[in-house]
């Protein structure tokens, strides 16, 4: 059975060293009303003074701020008052710098006090997205239940957002619907396991799993290191050549391309979720956060060794059966790339596609346009970027994750407008001259490397299939030496992603 508790509770298993902000609320019901009698019995009910408590304390030794609803207290509604203290507390992170932690349970506006209640969610809207302006990271955990202006405002605002084992969260509350509609909301629709499949959460979180999960994606989404300071309009010192072993500047013997390309093809080749077995943490995130999910797509938090980062990979083996990447997939990936930048953390993207879905859907849904947009957020992002071609390298969803500060490729990784057998039938007319053509393209990574489209290669002793630990291993260690070494990119360091010849 799923565990609900309070605010209190909630804030007890989470957080130590509590410490409220909270002021005694104003008077905002006549003496003798109704409503008056209702916050009375609120009160006594839920042994808090208003529906939200906020504060700050310790969510595993990092200070962080709450606002945290009690929907024993009319139903976690949001009222005048209420409304004021949730700016109030999101204001003071900002001004202190604080991380926030959001736990919305409630059924929405405050019907007793109306329109002026309602238009409250726009305060607290405006004050969130300062907030997040500042480059603070906001967390949301979805309470059972969440629903109406609360789940449209301050409740889908989040950074990274969790949701309760089994909780309703809707807009419009099922009650509402059957009262306005005669029939019934359809099951499962509001749960949050549904909304999580569907890429509007991005985790399913029981309580006591809560502290673990919020700890790990701040580990990543508050790491402000020292050495990444902006202004200045130079472009980003390289790191010498012995802080990335791994750097190959010189021309290097590689396998006919053909060979190479049969070798990324192998089905039991290491993909971006085996490298990130090798991460020192990892926090997965879950579609666009606006109802789209791809399951070719991989978006996370994650360090390699101490080196945060916003992973967007592609999933090859996800891809291989059954998921071929298409326009959601990119769409997460513009998600993640904003992440990176809102926040200032570096992005590291994984190449790893047999190319995009081709299908009248995929048309009708924007993919090209979805690359292109995808293309120009890498180019422009006001945020440090690194490129792992991994392996397969095919077409426009390949070349929308590449211009980056910094490219590296797998020794058998490759990159090519088309899979070598198209681009046979359009020059010879058949597939059957895949390898020559292949070979003719400079579509290898030691290709890549002398033309000066990526920057280093990561070898396969002697490929990255017979051995899988090593390589990711390798690989993991070259992602944080070439994350350690980024700088903040200046306008003329971003112009050196689309300069590659």
């Amino acid at each position: 059975m799923t565990e609900r508790v309070g605010a209190r509770v909630l804030l007890d298993r989470v957080l130590t060293g509590w410490r409220s902000w909270d002021e005694p609320p104003p008077a905002v019901a006549e003496p003798g009303s109704r409503y008056a009698a209702d916050l009375a019995a609120a009160r006594e009910r839920s042994g808090c003074d208003e529906a939200v408590l906020t504060g700050e304390g310790l969510l595993r030794g990092r200070r962080v701020a709450c606002v945290v609803s009690e929907f024993r207290f009319l139903a976690g509604s949001i009222g005048l008052a209420t409304a004021d203290r949730i700016v109030a507390a999101v204001e003071r992170a900002t001004a202190e710098g604080l991380p926030l932690l959001a736990a919305p349970s409630s059924g929405g506006t405050r019907m007793q006090e109306g329109t002026a209640a309602f238009a409250q969610m726009a305060r607290i809207t405006a004050a969130v997205a300062a907030h997040r302006a500042a480059g603070l990271p906001y967390l949301v955990y979805l309470r059972h239940p969440t629903t109406g202006g609360v789940f449209a405002s301050w409740g889908s605002l989040g950074h990274v957002t969790a949701a309760e084992p089994g909780a309703l969260i809707g807009f419009l509350g099922p009650r509402v619907y059957a009262g306005l509609h005669g029939r019934p909301f359809p099951d499962g629709v509001q749960v949050a396991e549904n909304l999580a499949a569907k890429g509007l959460v991005d985790a399913v979180v029981g309580i006591g799993d809560l502290a673990d999960v919020a700890a790990a994606a701040l580990d990543v989404l508050a790491a402000r290191p020292a050495r990444r300071s902006g202004g200045s309009d130079e472009p980003a010192r390289a790191a010498p050549v012995a802080e990335r072993p791994l750097r190959e500047p010189a021309p290097v013997e590689a396998p006919p391309a053909w060979e190479a390309i049969e070798r990324s093809r192998r089905a039991d080749r290491p993909g971006v979720r085996d490298l990130l077995r090798r991460a020192t943490s990892v926090t997965p995130l879950s579609g666009t956060g606006q109802g789209e999910a791809d399951p070719g797509l991989l978006l996370a938090l994650a360090r390699f060794g101490g080196e945060p980062c916003v992973v967007v990979g592609q999933d090859r083996r996800s891809q291989r059966t059954g998921h071929p990447l298409g326009p959601a997939g990119l769409r997460v990936a513009r998600r993640g790339m904003g992440l990176a930048a809102e926040l200032g953390l570096p992005l590291l993207t994984v190449v790893d596609t047999p190319g995009a879905v081709l299908s009248a859907e995929a048309e009708e849904g924007g993919l090209a346009g979805e690359i292109a947009r995808c293309l120009a957020d890498m180019i422009t992002l006001a945020a440090p970027t690194l490129a792992l071609l991994l392996g397969e390298g095919t077409g426009g969803a390949a070349l929308a994750l590449l211009p980056a500060d910094r490219v590296l490729a797998a020794r058998h990784g490759w990159l090519a407008p088309l899979p070598p057998e198209g681009a046979s039938v359009i020059v010879h007319r058949t597939p059957d001259r895949a390898a020559e053509l292949a070979g003719a393209q400079g579509v290898g990574a030691a290709d890549l490397l002398r033309a000066g489209i990526a920057d280093a290669l990561l070898d396969e002793r002697p490929d990255a299939a017979d051995e899988p630990a090593a390589f990711c291993a390798r690989a993991a260690a070259a992602v944080a030496a070439e994350l350690a070494a980024l700088g903040e990119p200046s306008p003329r360091a971003r112009a050196a992603r689309y300069a590659r010849r």
